[in-house]
């Protein structure tokens, strides 16, 4: 199971660096999912769908989910983040998300999904695709920002396989930081505080430095978002908290031409 990253609980780590004075906390994330039936899609949103397409940037991949919540219109970014991008859509094309569900729904922070289906069976995955989140930041991809999304993985930064994430607040302490330049590194900002002169190895090697990768973000459909990240939520299959009580689930997922 993977955290929020990719699995089923958010923890707080308190990492502690033994040959430094860095302490600090980082939260970690985990996600799993909830299914449900959808509703048929009117000729308002059929409408509205067809000027999206023409006004958004056409280098830009689309990605299109029927939610039984309503949709989701999803722009990815090539460009800042090229293999996390390449592999959620080999999983659109395999028709990975399809029936899986939005299992970890909290308010005033994100939702999460695309890992298990209806049942609570987890879905088989690939090898984890390598953690882009630091480069994506460093060419002006976007933060951990308001409908933003981004992949999910476990304390393993490089971990992230199918299960994403989408932020319903600003939470910019998931962003992933870059490491200034210099050995040992003069000066770094994390978590509000200051910290000098630590080895540059140690800061490479720190799980908690490297937060999330944002590979794009929600165009239309956020309050099909907003409509899920308030639904009730309890226990679910094996998830003791944070699972909407009525099933949202992903009916089809495809790429917008």
């Amino acid at each position: 199971m993977k955290l929020f990253m990719q699995s089923s609980y958010f923890t707080k780590l308190l990492p502690r660096f033994i040959s430094c004075t860095l302490i600090a906390t980082s939260l970690l994330l985990s996600i799993e999912g909830v299914a449900q039936t959808a509703s048929p899609l009117d000729a308002t949103n059929a409408s509205a769908n067809a000027d999206l397409k023409n006004q958004t940037n056409a280098k830009y991949p689309k990605v299109k989910f029927i939610t039984s919540q309503g949709e989701i219109l999803l722009e990815l970014y090539p460009d800042k983040a090229p293999k996390t991008v390449a592999n959620f859509l080999q999983y659109v094309k395999d028709k990975h998300y399809d029936g899986t569900i939005f299992h970890r729904v909290i308010n005033d922070f994100m939702i999460q999904g695309g890992g298990f289906d209806a049942k609570f069976n987890e879905r088989k995955t690939r090898a984890p695709v390598v953690h882009e989140g630091r480069q994506a930041l460093a060419q002006g991809g976007p933060r951990n920002t308001v409908g933003t999304i981004a992949m999910a993985r476990t304390g393993d930064p490089q971990s992230a396989t199918a299960q994403f994430f989408i932020n319903v607040k600003d939470n910019l302490n998931l962003d992933p930081v870059i490491i200034p330049p210099g050995d040992p590194v003069p000066s770094i900002e994390f978590n509000g505080r200051i910290y000098k002169n630590i080895a540059r190895s140690q800061l490479e090697q720190a799980p908690q430095l490297y937060g999330y990768t944002v590979f794009g973000k929600v165009i239309s459909g956020m309050d099909t978002v907003e409509k899920i990240k308030i639904l009730p939520t309890g226990s679910g299959g094996p998830f003791p908290t944070d699972v909407p009580k009525s099933m949202v689930s992903i009916q089809s997922a495809t790429i917008i031409p």
